[in-house]
């Protein structure tokens, strides 16, 4: 199963490290949250990814070609120019880079992709958050639904999108509200093939049209997770998340090295 990570947005209230690189490649403990991301799918057996990129996306290109060069050890014959690659830092991933326009928003990145995802069941997430959350768990709870999507309802502050429910069904789908349960979409989504029809052109949201249209139609499940979950918003954001990094205790990482 392909999972597609929304990775093109301007970061404009990140601007302190977006200026120079877009905002999946600022590092946590050294390395792109992006990268944080793929090692916790990876970990639940989704080694395939689909980077929809945008502002800068040529930052991101550059870094998963030279990745395998960058996580090795070389020996460089300055004579006649052969290098030698050694030991270093494998990951068994295949990484699609496709370049989804510079303004385009988050539905119509989904469906620049239509023809790598070929009619099959997929996973969405954004570029900017690291969670705990059992991906094998979300996908045996997407296929037990029956709905053409789902999404990880997640408790952060207030300023977020909401869910409200009715059991698993999401009876209504809201984009930043002032009021709620409390549950956002977190990301972490399970697509059926059939969402691609909610989704018209570059200026289509996938949350203010795809997933609340869905809701209305009876068509959208949440599966709530009450264990961690961090975007990277604002800088306080990534301080935080580094912190946590330093700490020896991230939350959501799950992975073995």
């Amino acid at each position: 199963m392909k999972v597609v990570i929304l990775a093109g947005g301007l970061g404009t209230r990140l601007r302190e490290e977006t200026e120079v690189r877009p905002k999946p490649m600022v590092e946590i403990g050294g390395r792109p949250i992006l990268w944080h991301i793929m090692k916790h799918y990876a970990h639940h057996g989704f080694r395939e990814f689909i980077i929809a990129l945008g502002y800068k996306g040529d930052v991101i290109k550059r870094y998963f070609t030279e990745y395998y060069m960058q996580q090795s050890n070389i020996t460089v014959s300055l004579d006649s120019g052969k290098v030698e690659v050694h030991d270093g830092l494998r990951e068994d991933w295949t990484v699609h880079l496709v370049d989804t326009g510079l303004r385009t928003l988050t539905g119509g990145r989904v469906k620049r992709l239509e023809r790598w995802l070929k009619a099959e069941r997929f996973m969405v997430t954004y570029g900017d958050g690291v969670s705990s959350v059992d991906l094998q768990g979300l996908l045996r709870f997407h296929e037990s639904r029956g709905k053409l999507a789902t999404v990880t309802a997640v408790r952060p502050p207030s300023r977020f999108g909401g869910i409200e429910f009715d059991n698993d069904l999401v009876a209504r789908f809201m984009e930043k509200p002032q009021i709620g349960e409390g549950w956002i979409n977190g990301g972490f989504m399970v697509c059926e093939p059939g969402v691609l029809d909610y989704l018209k052109d570059d200026a289509t949201s996938l949350e203010q049209v795809a997933l609340e249209t869905l809701a209305a139609e009876g068509q959208l499940v949440a599966h709530r997770h009450e264990g961690f979950w961090q975007c990277m918003d604002v800088l306080r954001d990534a301080q935080l998340l580094e912190n946590l990094w330093q700490s020896g205790e991230a939350p959501w990482k799950v992975w073995e090295r």
